[in-house]
């Protein structure tokens, strides 16, 4: 053991971090690999630790989190790190939330609420940010966008109509499933009131001896209910969601865009929008708490450019540019879609920020798709005609809280080829709008738990380069199950079908290897990480 940290003491003497953090890797044992968290501790799980389980470790706490508290608790205890500008480019920030309202960006050059352009970046009194949707809202998606620029005689003409058709179809029949647990939820809960009182609770329902079938059933559904969060106001609000897709996503009548008064399609056509970041549907609230969970060493810089519908490309390669321009060190992609009209200057504002050390996020889409598949492409991305062009960019998939072989979320896309690691985005607890919080489900709440890790380490770690934060993330990751079932499916394959790594992102391990970590002799610093966890 004494020489063990001796050699580990060597190592890090000689490596050119700034801060030297000691200890030994986590490594999960492949036999715990059928722990089902939702069915071993249920009541524990929900009483103690759901809100915070992306936080958690799995040795302490018997969940395949990110090791964040473990991490602050055994090696960062009360050090502080430089503080990291996180560009959050999504539908807006809520900036009072009162979680969120000590770490949001303040431009300094600009003199607020003055109507001039003091800093003279062509975007007049961007205090906290910038909004390129101004005050547009709802969108369609791209594919009906595209379908309205085409003519009769275009190939893609039918493809794009048949996307319009697909998605109201599945749509009509999703909200006619809701309706139905809507149905038995209520029903459910009469039955249990009947028997047992309107102030009746699950657990004593559960005592009662020689329970009919349709209380034990009630009692069931209860149960599940409690455990997805579902309720008649989640039911109404999904409803009305998807209600809203047909009306506006879908719609080939509806023109979103016309209020902002800009051309979508000139990319020369910059400055339109204006200040208020603010957010409307709390996307972007709930992904900046996530980042904020896990630093407080971070400014978030609100980019609002992600409608309720598809994001435009040109207002994504501006707020890019924008971020870059003003300081960020990362940005965070919680958005994507399938189809886009401009993707040459999307990657060229990626571009940009790569030749700036900026490092970028993304969410990897929520279609349980595998998307090496050309048929599965999504926008944006590093793969340009089966090449990667990008060495800044890291792609998530959405990871849950067992580590059976559903340890891969349900929805999410994944890809050997596309996806680089996988992070918690199953009930994940943040921010929304007007002060609360909530559960969200997404890889859009996987690609924040990431930045907030790497926010750690370019806190911490400030010389290191994007590509090296990429690197160090996905090689210090933990192992995932290596018999996991493909989302959707019954299908099983090994950790490395699913992304490049094969693995979770873990902070506490990232530390440790970004404290090992030599640019100059990435391998070597690899080949003594590993020599740790054995």
């Amino acid at each position: 053991m004494k020489q063990t940290l001796l050699f580990l003491t060597i190592l890090i003497s000689i490596s050119c971090s700034s801060y030297k953090f000691v200890g030994y890797p986590i490594k999960i044992d492949s036999k715990n690999f059928n722990t089902k968290v939702s069915d071993q501790n249920s009541k524990e799980f929900l009483d103690t630790k759901k809100k915070k389980w992306s936080l958690l470790d799995f040795d302490l706490d018997t969940i395949p989190g990110m090791s964040v508290n473990k991490a602050y608790n055994e090696l960062i205890k009360d050090q502080a790190g430089k503080k990291i500008i996180v560009a959050i480019i999504d539908s807006g920030v809520e900036i009072d939330h009162p979680y969120l309202s000590p770490f949001i960006w303040v431009n300094k050059d600009e003199i607020p609420n003055n109507k001039k352009d003091d800093d003279n970046n062509g975007y007049v009194d961007d205090i906290n940010g910038w909004n390129f949707l101004g005050q547009s809202d709802k969108e369609n998606f791209e594919y009906v966008r595209l379908f309205k620029k085409s003519s009769p005689n275009d190939k893609m003409r039918s493809v794009y109509e048949n996307e319009i058709f697909q998605a109201i179809e599945k749509n009509n029949q999703t909200i006619s499933r809701i309706q139905d647990l809507s149905k038995l939820l209520l029903k459910s809960d009469s039955i249990l009131s009947v028997s047992f009182g309107d102030n009746y609770t699950i657990e004593k329902a559960k005592d009662l001896t020689n329970k009919s079938v349709e209380i034990d059933e009630a009692i069931k559904f209860l149960e599940l209910a409690k455990f997805n969060n579902w309720s008649e106001d989640v039911f109404s609000k999904a409803i009305e969601y998807y209600e809203s897709s047909n009306k506006y996503h879908n719609n080939v009548d509806f023109d979103g865009r016309a209020i902002l008064g800009d051309d979508p399609d000139n990319f020369n056509d910059k400055y339109y929008g204006d200040n208020n970041v603010g957010d409307k549907n709390k996307h972007g609230t709930h992904v900046s708490g996530i980042v904020r969970s896990i630093t407080k060493d971070i400014v978030i810089m609100p980019i609002r450019c992600v409608p309720d519908g598809d994001e435009y490309d040109k207002d994504v390669a501006l707020s890019i540019r924008y971020a870059v321009d003003n300081g960020a060190k990362i940005i965070n992609f919680s958005f994507g879609k399938k189809y886009s009209s401009h993707p040459n200057w999307v990657n060229d504002a990626m571009k940009y920020a790569s030749e700036k050390d900026v490092l970028i996020v993304s969410s990897a889409g929520n279609d349980s798709n595998n998307i090496d598949l050309n048929e599965n492409h999504t926008f944006p991305s590093d793969n340009e005609e089966g090449k990667e062009f990008l060495n800044n960019l890291l792609t998530v998939g959405a990871s849950s809280y067992d580590l059976d072989s559903l340890q891969i979320a349900y929805f999410s896309n994944y890809g050997a080829k596309n996806v680089d690691l996988f992070a918690p985005g199953y009930q994940v607890y943040s921010s929304v709008l007007d002060g609360k919080f909530e559960y969200l489900n997404g890889t859009s709440m996987a690609a924040p738990n990431v930045t907030g890790v790497a926010s750690v380490l370019r806190s911490f770690y400030p010389k290191l380069s994007a590509s090296s934060i990429k690197h160090i993330l996905m090689a210090s990751g933990i192992q995932m199950n290596d018999k996991l079932k493909k989302p959707n499916s019954e299908e099983i394959f090994g950790a490395n079908y699913f992304s490049v790594s094969g693995k979770t992102v873990n902070l506490y391990n990232a530390l440790l290897y970004a404290s090992l970590y030599k640019e100059r002799d990435p391998m070597g610093s690899l080949k003594d990480f590993k020599a740790k966890m054995q």
